[in-house]
């Protein structure tokens, strides 16, 4: 069991490292002419964060997410390399 559980670690990580890399390369391809449809995103989340005081604490929560084309072809990338392995 601890095979199969490890495992399914190992694929979130390559997914995030995925997700990561192809959205450096699509913020590079950007300024590429040809290459700009690999930076077309979308933006989602909280837009104002929350912010919780405590008068001795403050704490704030925030989360966006911007997934782009170049990202979810890194992920798919990530996935294709992990069943190979």
């Amino acid at each position: 069991m601890a095979t199969k559980d490890k495992n399914i670690w190992i694929l979130l990580v390559f997914i995030l490292s995925g997700l990561v890399i192809g959205g450096l390369l699509g913020e590079l391809a950007s300024r590429i002419d040809w290459l700009w449809w690999l930076s077309y995103s979308q933006t989602f989340g909280l837009q104002d964060p929350i912010v919780l005081d405590l008068s001795v604490v403050k704490i704030t929560f925030a989360l966006m997410f911007k997934i782009s084309v170049s990202s979810i072809l890194g992920m798919l990338l990530a996935i294709f390399v992990y069943k190979k392995i």
